[in-house]
């Protein structure tokens, strides 16, 4: 059985972990690595289960909710932290951490889009 070719480029950002898109079982990747990236309750939903457009609506919506409070953290924290008799190389930790997540939060927010886009253009809408 030949599979049909399908329009979506896979970029720098396309995740490891899910199939490229037009290959067998590439869809349940999607959605499985999806699933990974939603809160657990979220993730059974039966919606979100069978309409994997849903899932990584859901997903892009959560990631940019955690860039949000990466940053607010970033933003924050040598304002707060002293109050809260946290030392000044913690402070400096923390700042590094908050930093090098919301870099890692917007390339999983790239991957997202790009999955997202492939979901839509495939027609998994349902």
């Amino acid at each position: 059985m030949t599979m049909p070719l399908t329009t979506t480029r896979i970029t720098p950002d396309w995740p490891c972990q899910v199939k490229t898109p037009g290959s067998y079982d590439w869809e349940r990747s999607a959605a499985k690595w999806l699933r990974e990236l939603v809160p657990a309750r979220y993730a059974s939903y039966p919606a979100f289960l069978r309409h994997p457009v849903l899932l990584a609506r859901h997903a892009q919506i959560q990631v940019q909710n955690e860039i949000r409070v990466a940053r607010t953290g970033l933003q924050t924290a040598r304002a707060d932290l002293p109050a809260m008799g946290v030392p000044e190389s913690v402070i400096e930790q923390s700042i590094k951490m908050y930093a090098a997540e919301i870099m890692q939060l917007q390339h999983i927010a790239r991957s997202v889009r790009a999955v997202s886009q492939a979901l839509v253009e495939r027609g998994t809408a349902r």
